[in-house]
């Protein structure tokens, strides 16, 4: 069919025979295929299969006349759509018929899977695909699983993650080669075979005929679309042929698919070679087939291939499986075909003709076999599918399906082999591939199956010379380019390099190939092969030779280099992937003694490759000066398999050692990195760039520090343990520059280095030769020894979290695996090195993670700088580990001063590395030793206290590892006379620290001090002679040693020069005694390194004679010499220390450390030290005055800073605030002053000039998301769990709104109600107040600010000035005293009818307002633009709920909401109740009275008609009833008791002119009150059951002539009662009414509890309210009298009111007209509603105002249970699985964020959504990232994640893929930020979004 569909779209045209079969054929496709097959069925089935034969070739027909070449692809893309479509579909459903034999496809289909062995899952996914890997169950590294199999497992407590596959991969479960048995799924357990009955022959009989050529023809198809076009084919026209192959290859998928049985079919069909040769030879008189045929061989050509006819050189092909190295690599010579690798690459060589030949030469030496790059030979199906897989870049389809035929065995081992036998010509494809990333990834996804299988491997390394093609086409990829390098002699340089600045190595290119060489290294067979093969590790070392000095850095001397190249990326990406990994997977098998001889085969090609590279860069003895390479790997893969030698096999470190010259050689580049390092970090290279920082961080980086900067340092250890000690120690300080700072002259010259720079290289020379010293990780150290070092060293720099903790310490890679080598005793180092700090959280604290901090006895005893030192990539994280450090020492009272890094005890070393201790006891170091105590001692300059702590630490390094047998004192043999050497006698520490130098010869400037007072030579004592002192002689021992041993090393002389050789002159140096100036001087020391220590005691602690040697009081001191006391202190305490140690060491140093303690010691050179001294001591006194003076300032300044941070920035504490200014005026002050924190005036705000707050103003949907039920919501994780809306409080209210405008008129409905539930304006402030004027010039110079803000200055939004709190608005303080004045709270003794009247009056006098509208003044101006503010704050759907649009009644509703939103809001930040009184945070930071003022000036511009005032109806009895009723035809106004009674408080209050008076308030209260116990009463009556009412009706009725009948709650429901019966409200007694009939029995209890509850809401609301306007405070009270306390302090108690009896409610009632009159008439205009409408008038009067505090969605445990729902949920706008799905966690809609699928003018889906459900807030939960993320009007945040793993840490992008759980109190912090709208105050990273969220 594939024919049909391929000629169709690349013919176009065609004969309209060969469009259809005959027509008798067409007509009943089924029968046609029952006919057939029992025709095949036959035992002679010839004429059958040739019938078969013939449709075949009509159906499936590849007849189609090519047009010319030219209009082919117009032609394919015309066929391809029309009639060729058709075609395809025709061909299609034929061969599904075929196959079936004449019945169904689908019926075909379960009966071949009826016969599937299903032993093995073998699913196949592309990339992005989510699936899991169990390191427990896990054989090979690579096992993944897919989720179902996973789950359907049991992997309880095992170490597994889930991942996003990056390349694609297939499901492992049932295949026992990768993984254990005990990991797979249920439906693998079953080692099948054996049930599954053996397939009927009859029903795949129609398979092995139809497939053959449905192959064939999706062959041909391939082959006709490729057009090799001069240059490369372009993308598009590759496409658009696969584009139109798609149902053909989905079909072959679907096969596939069908099981076990019909994989066999197909690979039979696949690999059968007769087929092939049949059908694709090309041969037959077929011009189509010829044609296609030609196609073949030129593509084949064309890919720098040869079809082996071409060439005779058939016997090639399949070489015995034993041979490796071929006969033919004569030929492969002499034909030249090296010459012409691939036409293609030639012209890479940009013309470096010369660099090319002799890079051919180079290789034809030593390359396998030509055959492997050039000769191709197809001989089946499978091998030429292949083969147009790779041509056509491997596309996706192909590749699944190519994968799907995997389970098959058969299968999977001719495909593997076919895959090797096209390895190099994939490598030629990448290379040249545009997409070499995509491609990359589809290659590896095929790889990794393949070679994962130990037991494939093997096979295919035995008979397809695997490692032979691999190692090779590695060297020819890299060959492309190589440059030459310029390391060392530039000029004469025979070695290459790759160029890390070509695409190949920039762009990773390389990395599919490297990663199946380490995949295949990592199983033993296939390994073990490799390490025998000599010629293949000549070749691999040829390779990693490439590598050997790329990316060389020359130091710039003079001007910053112009563009800093970033090539070391690739440089150190390529030495870790190309080099090192495999290094490591050949390691992993070199663990055990039978396998020696696996490393003496590399060690002896490493060490000829080394030589190679030593002779090719011209290398004698000394590096080119200011250059560096860190790319080392062959001196790398040296130092690793020593090392493993060593320490796994028991080899003879001699053994595998070179002579001492090549050792020579072999320690010099290593150091020159080392000394570079310095450099870098002492600032000398600068102008190089931070590229050379990079590089150096790079360099000791956790992922490469154990593949490079140990192995270096390895390499260095083992080279000075077998080279002369002397020799060593000079080169360090040679190559660290420092030489000539070594002199006892107080001053010197150094000819190679800067002054500034001398002080941090001798430090740097130091520290590298005390970690020489000291580390212990090859030399010794166990691997959970080591583990547990680096695991303190980071943690000794800072508290990690257990993931980077994981990352930071170096694993040895096993390749690819990311597994830590016994990953359990991770886990148990861990735990015994360090306590876990769960998260701790604080609201508006940064979110904190789980963290690990070392014990207490780690600090104590394993602290160990040198590890630190060595492991940080900063150098701020030593300091930090040293502060850290500090810190403990002080907090467990073991030394309060500034310590000094601890001397910590080494494990022993390695018996072979015991000469390196040989560097501790020669000569020259004890003179540099000597030297600069001598120098710290004198005050010289440029030494500093880390130089000292280094000099002491290798003193004491000495005395740890001095040899034994010297400690026994020789006779004194040793005195000064016998002394024939310049310095010291012998070699040992030990005994050389006691020996006295007496004179010294320097050599000096003429201007230094030393010169003025030359010492007599009388005084030289001859037993000294003068010439072994001279100075000379110390000047240049060091160069002139090095030198000396070198010449003896390299003459082998055994003579021993006695006579110090002066050096030659070297040119590259200019010798230091060539500068004129210099002149010589001799010192007079006196001194012992004893001597010295002692002094420098003196000169630490400040005092004379401060040394006493503690053994003379305490003997057993001697003895016992592990004192606590030494191992914590600063530099006396380590002198103390190493004193200690040297008089254990030697009874002789005891005894002269007592001598020279008996003297009393005068300070050195006289006149000199005392004004040195002086100078310290007065530097000393002045550092210490200094430091209290700063002290001083610090707790000053800290103290200013706490009171403005809690007085500023204290968003959710309510303790610890101190009032702000606005409510702490005092009230006897008439006016309120106020601070400007812009120009920093006070004063009061006037109508000139007035002051704002700074508020922020949001709207908010928070009240909307009350529900009434306590239960939680949660979040929905199956389809059955949907969240609706229905109970919430917007709902509600909008239900109510819109039921009241269906009956009644629209005016009266919008004063009937609040809105604001959803989308109101919520107004916060941080409590500062500015100048408005000023704000206006400060936002000026915000616009003008060119700085990137997170905030939208257009917007109006800035920061305050002060505390930097957002905010987008400024709200006019009003003039006058904030706290009102006394004069309006005093109580007046009015009755209340007159104070009913005087409010009626006050209400209708429009504008009497203290400040005038007509006039405009600055502050109405300002007044109306903050309303005008607030109204935008919010969306117009959210104002506007008017009939009418555009009526002032809209803005009059809008504006008393945005006063009840307020108080609401308030009111949930209290808890939802007011009994914990006193002002909240909300009141002190409140600005509802600044709010009040400018809503009352608003409000008072719209009269309210004076005949629809409610104030009338509540206080006045109506006469003329009938009016309202008369005319129909105009709807009524909303009857009193429907009206909401808080919203008509704050319309009362509104209309009333501010500042209000305190009784006008109180009257209000009171008159409303009654109303709201009337509907009370309503809304209980209607609750009751009928007996219940005429119970309460007889009863109260009793009552009713008593005195206080009108405060008592029986009477007023009995004539509630009685006056409802009147209409129609209880008549509707129906099926429905039963639900609202509560089944309780009201006892009397119960119905004060009742009419409490339904009041309480509006007495809160008034309380607050009275609280903001006259600054009351807010008693505090328990919950259940809250009722009563707020009902006295509102002043609706009666004062003489008596608690002693139970509290009733009715006793606040005060009826401003007869209650029963008044109640009458309410009632009626209910009865007149319900004649018609007695449902609606029910539902009306049941309001529920019992809501819950708001709540986000309750979330799951576990945060598998979201992932697995939601990430494969399809979005119910677009019906696809969004890429980045998200959930909001307010109503739990299912989002696509950044979809654009779903996007509304030019809204993407979540931020619409946030204006939907929040009014511009939006919180949403990433399903792919398990974060959450934030949108607040046009910017958004990352919050952070409410999920941990179990080490409290987030997983942000689910990158680990641990399990992770809810954090409670995140999630808490969450929802407090929400309620409280402190979002934009407490994350501080907001950015645009520009709604493409």
């Amino acid at each position: 069919m594939a024919a049909a569909a391929a000629a169709a779209a690349v013919g176009g045209s065609q004969s309209p025979q060969a469009e259809l079969p005959a027509p008798g054929l067409a007509l009943d496709k089924a029968a046609t295929a029952a006919h057939l097959k029992a025709a095949l069925s036959r035992p002679d089935n010839r004429a059958g299969a040739e019938e078969l034969q013939a449709l075949l070739e009509r159906v499936l027909s590849a007849e189609r006349p090519l047009a010319a070449a030219a209009d082919g692809e117009e032609a394919a893309a015309a066929g391809g759509g029309g009639g060729a479509g058709a075609a395809e579909e025709e061909a299609l459903e034929w061969c599904k018929c075929l196959l079936a034999g004449g019945g169904g496809y689908d019926e075909f289909c379960a009966a071949v899977r009826a016969y599937d062995p299903a032993a093995l899952c073998g699913l196949v996914w592309t990339a992005n695909f989510v699936a899991y890997r169990c390191r427990t169950c896990g054989i090979s590294p690579c096992m993944s699983l897919c989720a179902e199999c996973f789950h359907q497992g049991d992997h309880t407590g095992h170490d597994f993650n889930m991942f996003r596959s990056q390349a694609g991969g297939a499901c492992d479960c049932g295949d026992s080669n990768v993984m254990r048995e005990s990991g797979f799924c249920k439906r693998h357990q079953i080692k099948s075979s054996s049930n599954i009955p053996c397939v009927p022959k009859d029903l795949l009989m129609m398979s092995e005929f139809v497939l053959p050529r449905f192959i064939f023809c999706l062959i041909q198809y391939l082959r006709e679309g490729y057009n090799e076009p001069a240059d490369v084919p372009s993308e598009k026209d590759l496409n658009k042929v696969l584009q139109l192959l798609e149902p053909q290859i989905s079909f072959l998928e679907d096969l596939t698919k069908m099981g076990g049985a019909m994989r066999s079919v197909l690979t039979q069909v696949l690999t059968n070679q007769q087929n092939y040769k049949d059908l694709t030879s090309g041969l037959g008189e077929n011009a189509c087939a010829k044609k296609s045929h030609e196609k073949y061989l030129i593509a084949l050509k064309s890919s720098g291939l040869t079809y082996p006819e071409d060439k005779l050189v058939y016997g090639i092909q399949e070489p015995s499986a034993g041979t490796s190295t071929l006969a033919v690599q004569g030929f492969a010579g002499a034909t030249g075909t090296l010459g012409q690798l691939d036409s293609s690459d030639e012209e890479d060589q940009d013309g470096s003709q010369g660099l090319g030949k002799r890079k051919r030469v180079k290789l034809s030496s030593n390359t396998k076999d030509q055959s492997i790059m050039d000769v191709l030979k197809h001989k089946s199906f499978l091998e030429e599918l292949l083969f147009w897989t790779i041509k056509y870049e491997f596309p996706q389809k192909m590749v699944t399906f190519l994968l799907n035929m995997l389970p098959d065995q058969e299968y999977k081992v001719a495909f593997t082999k076919t895959f090797v036998q096209h390895y190099a010509f994939i490598m030629k494809t990448l290379k040249k591939s545009h997409e070499s990333d995509t491609m990359s990834n589809r290659i590896v996804h095929i790889s990794v199956q393949l070679f994962s299988n130990e037991e494939l491997a093997r096979q295919v390394t035995e008979e397809c010379q695997l490692l032979d093609i691999m190692v090779t086409v590695l060297l020819y990829m890299m060959e492309s380019c190589l440059i030459k390098s310029e390391l060392q002699d530039e000029e004469n340089s025979l070695h290459v390099v790759v160029n890390c600045g070509e695409a190949l190595l920039k762009n990773n290119t390389y990395w599919p190939l490297v990663s199946d060489f380490i995949n295949i290294l990592s199983h033993q067979s296939v390994a073990k092969r490799f390490l025998e093969d000599h010629g293949l590790l000549v070749t691999w070392m040829n390779f990693v030779s490439f590598f050997q000095g790329m990316n060389l850095n020359k130091r710039e001397l003079n001007e910053h280099v112009e563009f800093e190249s970033q090539t070391y990326y690739a440089a150190f990406a390529a030495e870790l992937e190309a080099c090192a990994q495999p290094m490591w997977g050949l390691l992993s098998h070199c663990k055990v003694r039978e396998t020696q001889e696996y490393t003496r085969n590399v060690v002896r090609y490493c060490l000829e490759a080394l030589q190679d590279w030593f002779d090719a860069i011209n290398f004698v003895d000394e590096p080119a000066p200011n250059q560096v390479t860190f790319h080392l790997p062959l001196h790398r893969y040296y130092a690793m398999f020593l090392s493993k030698a060593v320490k796994c096999q028991e080899l003879d470190l001699d053994s595998v050692l070179p002579d001492q010259e090549m050792l020579m050689k072999l320690m010099i580049h290593p150091l020159q990195i080392q000394a570079s390092l310095a450099e870098i970090h002492s600032n000398m290279w600068v102008r190089n760039g931070l590229q050379i920082k990079g590089q150096a961080m790079t360099y000791v980086q956790s992922h490469f520090c154990n593949s490079m900067i140990d192995p270096d340092i390895y390499l260095l250890q083992v080279c000075a343990s077998r080279l002369d000690p002397d020799y060593f120690i000079s080169s360090v300080f040679e190559r660290f520059k420092v030489v000539d700072l070594l002199t006892m002259a107080s001053q010197h010259q150094n000819t190679v280095l800067d002054a500034e720079h001398e002080r941090s290289m001798l430090e740097g020379a130091l520290t590298f030769l005390v970690i020489l010293l000291s580390l212990r990780l090859h030399l010794g150290m166990s691997d959970d020894e080591i583990l547990r070092a680096e695991m303190v060293a980071q943690l000794c720099m800072n508290d990690r979290t257990h993931s980077s903790l994981l990352d930071l310490i170096p694993e040895n890679p096993n390749p690819k695996s990311g597994i830590i080598p016994g990953s359990y005793s991770f886990e148990s180092v861990l735990s015994a090195v360090a306590d876990f700090k769960a998260p701790v959280f604080e609201p508006g604290g940064s979110m904190q993670q789980g963290m690990y901090t070392p014990k207490a006895e780690v600090w104590d005893q394993e602290f160990d700088p040198v590890m630190v030192i060595l492991r940080t990539v900063y150098r701020r994280d030593v300091q930090s580990a040293m502060d850290r450090y500090t810190a403990f020492l002080k907090q467990s009272g073991k030394f309060p001063g500034n310590p000094w890094p601890p001397y910590k005890k080494r494990t022993p070393l390695h018996p072979s590395y015991k000469g390196l201790m040989r560097l501790l006891h020669c000569k020259t170091l004890h003179i540099v030793l000597f030297t600069l105590l001598y120098k710290i001692l004198m005050d010289h300059q440029n030494l500093s206290e880390h130089v000292l702590c280094m000099v002491l630490y290798l003193i004491e390094l000495g005395l740890e590892n001095s040899a034994e047998e010297e400690s026994d004192e020789e006779a004194s043999v040793c005195g000064p006379e016998r002394c024939h050497d310049s310095w010291f006698p012998g070699s040992n520490l030990v005994s050389n620290m006691r020996h006295f130098i007496n004179y010294v010869r320097v050599r000096v400037p003429e201007t230094a001090p030393e010169v003025k007072r030359d010492s007599p030579a009388s005084t030289s004592s001859d037993s000294l002679g003068s010439l072994q002192n001279s100075g000379t002689a110390q000047v240049f021992s060091l160069v002139a040693e090095r030198r000396k041993k070198f010449q003896e090393i390299i003459n082998r002389s055994s003579s021993e020069a006695n006579q110090v050789v002066r050096p030659k002159t070297s040119n590259k140096w200019s010798a230091p005694g060539s500068a004129p100036q210099l002149t010589t001087a001799i010192l007079e020391i006196k001194e012992s390194i004893l001597s010295l220590l002692i002094k420098l005691h003196h000169k630490l602690s400040g005092k004379q004679n401060s040394y006493y040697p503690p053994w003379l009081d305490d003997i057993e001191i001697l003895i016992q010499p592990e004192i606590p006391k030494y191992s914590h202190g600063d530099g006396i305490t380590a002198v103390e220390r190493i004193l200690l140690k040297a008089a254990l060491q030697s009874r002789m140093n005891k005894r002269i450390i007592e001598e020279i303690c008996r003297k009393v010691t005068p300070p050195v050179p006289p006149k000199k030290v005392t004004a040195a001294e002086k100078k310290t001591l007065d530097k000393e006194e002045r550092r210490q005055k200094a430091r209290e003076r700063q002290q001083k300032l610090l707790a000053e300044f800290a103290s200013r800073q706490k009171s403005f941070m809690e007085t500023a920035m204290d968003v959710d504490s309510p303790e610890n605030d101190i009032p702000m200014e606005i409510t702490a005026a005092e009230p006897q002050i008439s006016e309120a002053v106020y601070d400007c924190v812009i120009c920093g005036q006070s004063g009061p705000s006037s109508e000139d000039r007035p002051t704002g707050l700074v508020v922020l103003l949001q709207a908010s949907s928070v009240l909307g998301q009350c529900r009434d039920n306590i239960e939680p919501k949660k979040l929905p994780i199956t389809e059955e769990e949907q969240i609706y809306p229905w109970d919430t409080c917007a709902a509600v209210h909008d239900v109510r709104l819109s039921l009241l405008q269906r009956y009644f008129k629209d005016s009266s409905c919008l004063l009937a109600v609040s809105i604001g539930w959803e989308g109101g304006v919520y107004v916060q402030t941080c409590g500062h107040t500015l100048h408005i004027d000023c704000h206006k010039s400060y936002m000026e110079s915000l616009r003008n600010d060119q700085v990137l803000q997170g905030f939208s200055v257009d917007k109006g939004e800035f920061t305050c000035p002060l505390c930097r709190q957002f905010a987008n608005s400024v709200l006019p303080c009003y003039p006058g005293s904030n706290v009102e004045n006394n004069l309006w709270q005093r109580p007046s003794n009015k009755n209340i009818q007159d104070l009913i009247k005087e409010v009626e009056e006050l209400q209708g006098r429009p504008g009497a307002f203290p400040v005038s509208i007509s006039s405009e003044t600055n502050l109405s101006k300002e007044m109306e633009s903050v309303m005008k503010d607030i109204k935008n704050t919010t969306q117009k759907k959210y104002r506007d709920y008017s009939k009418t649009p555009g009526s002032p009644d809209n803005d009059f509703l809008f504006m008393y909401s945005v006063a009840r939103t307020n108080l609401e809001l308030e009111l949930i930040h209290r808890g939802g109740n007011l009994c914990s009184g006193g002002a909240s945070t909300a009141g002190k930071r409140s600005c509802l009275n600044q709010l009040f003022h400018v809503l009352a000036l608003h409000m008072r511009l719209y009269s309210i008609d004076s005949e629809y005032n409610p104030w009338r109806k509540l206080t006045q009895l109506v006469e003329e009833v009938n009016s309202q009723l008369g005319n129909e035809e105009q709807q009524p106004e909303v009857p009193i008791l429907y009206h909401d009674v808080t919203s008509l408080l704050l319309i009362q209050i509104l209309m009333m002119p501010q500042p209000l008076r305190k009784d006008h308030f109180t009257c209000i209260v009171k008159v409303l009150f009654t109303l709201l116990y009337t509907q009370a009463l309503v809304a209980l009556s209607v609750k009751c059951s009928e007996e219940d009412r005429s119970a309460w009706k007889h009863t109260g009725a009793l009552k009713k002539n008593t005195c206080d009948a009108e405060k008592s709650h029986e009477v007023l429901l009995s004539f509630v009662i009685s006056e409802l019966s009147k209409g129609k409200l209880y008549h509707e007694e129906g099926t429905q009414e039963c639900a609202m009939v509560s089944p309780i029995a009201w006892s009397p209890e119960s119905m004060e509890k009742y009419l409490q509850d339904f009041c309480l809401p509006f007495l809160r609301i008034t309380s607050l309210l009275q609280h903001h306007l006259f600054g009351e405070d807010l008693p505090s009270c328990q919950e259940e009298e809250e009722f009563s306390v707020l009902s006295s302090c509102l002043g609706l108690l009666p004062t003489f009111y008596q608690t002693e009896h139970p509290f009733i409610s009715a006793s606040c009632l005060d009826w401003p007209v007869p209650a029963f009159d008044i109640i009458s008439q309410w009632c009626f205009e209910i009865n007149g509603f319900t004649e018609r409408h007695a449902e609606q008038g029910k539902a009306l009067l049941i309001q529920e105002s019992r809501w819950k505090l708001p709540h986000l969605l309750q979330l799951p445990e576990n945060y598998n249970t979201i992932f697995q729902y939601y990430h494969r949920k399809t979005c119910s706008v677009c019906t696809k699985v969004p890429k980045d799905p998200a959930v909001c966690l307010v109503c739990g809609t299912f989002v696509c964020l950044k979809g654009l699928c779903c996007k509304q003018q030019s809204y993407c889906e979540c931020v619409l959504h946030s204006q939907n459900c929040g009014a511009g807030t939006g919180i949403f939960l990433l399903i792919n990232a398990s974060v959450i993320i934030i949108i607040r009007g046009h910017r958004f945040c990352l919050w952070g994640s409410v999920y941990l793993d179990a080490h409290g840490e987030e997983d942000r992008d689910l990158r680990r893929g641990k399990p992770l759980y809810i954090c409670k109190e995140r999630y808490k912090v969450l929802e407090q930020q929400w309620i409280s709208h402190t979002f934009d105050h407490i994350n501080k990273r907001w950015g645009p979004h520009y709604n493409g969220l």
